[in-house]
């Protein structure tokens, strides 16, 4: 992983460095230090995709919820 596409990650999921650096177990100042020398560790880049992939599996989770709701509602 990039520099640039942990910036496109944060971006894209409206994450500040310090939010996304609590959610994988790093300080801010760490994960910062990461970005600025472009040098993101296997261990971090793995982290993010762990928590992407947590991520998505909320939304379908939810997804899966309110259809149970709109067929539940439909059967009764």
């Amino acid at each position: 992983m990039t520099a640039d596409e942990l910036k496109a990650f944060c971006k894209q999921r409206n994450l500040t460095y310090k939010e996304l650096a609590e959610k994988i177990g790093m300080t801010e100042g760490g994960l910062q230090n990461a970005v600025k020398k472009d040098n993101i560790s296997e261990q971090t880049a793995k982290a993010i995709e762990l928590l992407r992939e947590i991520e998505n599996l909320k939304e379908q989770v939810a997804d899966y919820e309110a259809l149970k709701a709109i067929l539940k509602k439909a059967l009764n």
